[in-house]
Order: C-alpha cells, then structure tokens, then sequence
C-alpha cells in the first residue's frame, strides 16, 4: 500500500457519506421549494379572492365594460391627498332605475336613504407616516392601474400590488421622480 492510499476502503466510504449528503441536500431543496410554491400559489387564489364586503360591486363592469371614470366614485376633496368613495345617494343616481329590484341595490338604496355610507372594506391603505397626494400623482400623468393593478379587469378587488417603499422608490426611481426621504417622509 502507498503512502496516502486509505485502508479498508474509508475513502470509498467517505465519498458516500458527501454522495449521501448531496443528495440530502437536493432533497430537502427540492421539498423546501415545492412547499413554498404550494403556499405561495394557496396565497394567491386567497388574495385574489379578495375580502367580503358589504355588498357586491364589479370594478370589471362599471370600470371596465361601462367605462364609468374612477373620479365618478371616487372623488379626490381638496387638499387631494386622499380619494374617497362617493356616498350612496350617487349610486343611486344611476340604481335608482338600473337593477332597482336586486336585493343588493335595495340594500344600496337603503343606505342612501338613510344618509349612511357603505361599509366597505379597504384594500389598500397608506401607512400615516407618508406623506402621499392621489392628486400629485394623477397630475403627474400616473394611471390608478400603477398602483392599484388592472382593476377595471376585476368583478373582486383584492391587494394584487404590494405598496411599499420599495415599490413606491421603484416607481420614483422608473419616473425619475425625486427617491429623497423627505419627498414623501416627514422629517422628524
């Protein structure tokens, strides 16, 4: 035997134990990759459901096939910096004749007569520490589908893009608007 060579087969041995151990690895890669893409995929199909809300409205018709403009229910009171949800006595305006028999408009109708808003469940909601216009955005020529996703597409609205800070500098950045913390930050 020279000198070096192992006795017994011990590196026979050993290249197994690193084979067996690879291929451990790939394994457990392989599983780790498949239970994540499961969980990602259930995430989705709950997302896209969207919550429950009050009562049913499709972006899809309205938005999509009526054409009916986003600042119709969505006005933008001044300052601007937030877009509200038009009370129910302006859905009326078109309901009062338009599917006036559906339990849901009924129910409409109701809280128009009553002076009270729908209860809708927000989507997406600004953190109070940004500093955010919708107006600013609107007049520098940014769609509602740039943050909001292809909502005149949607019968349910669901959170489809994620706003954070990284988005939001994405944008800024891809727009060439200013990526400064002050721009949208208070200083403290």
């Amino acid at each position: 035997m020279e000198q070096g060579e192992p006795q017994d087969g011990a590196l026979r041995a050993g290249s197994r134990k690193a084979v067996g151990g690879a291929v451990q690895r790939r394994l457990f890669l392989k599983t780790t990759v498949r239970i994540l893409a499961v969980a990602a995929a259930l995430l989705a199909a709950w997302a896209a459901d969207g919550p429950a809300q009050p009562l049913p409205f499709s972006h899809k018709l309205h938005a999509g096939t009526l054409k009916v403009p986003c600042k119709m229910c969505h006005p933008t009171p001044d300052p601007g910096e937030s877009m509200t949800i038009a009370p129910p006595s302006v859905c009326m305006q078109c309901h009062s004749a338009i599917k006036a028999d559906s339990p849901a408009i009924q129910k409409l109708a109701q809280y128009a007569s009553q002076g009270k808003a729908v209860p809708w469940v927000r989507i997406y909601e600004i953190p109070a520490w940004v500093a955010f216009s919708h107006r600013a955005h609107i007049e520098a020529r940014n769609t509602c589908e740039d943050c909001h996703g292809k909502v005149a597409e949607r019968d349910v609205l669901y959170r489809e893009v994620n706003l954070n800070m990284g988005t939001c500098r994405d944008c800024h950045a891809g727009k060439r608007a200013s990526v400064a913390c002050n721009f949208c930050h208070e200083p403290r």
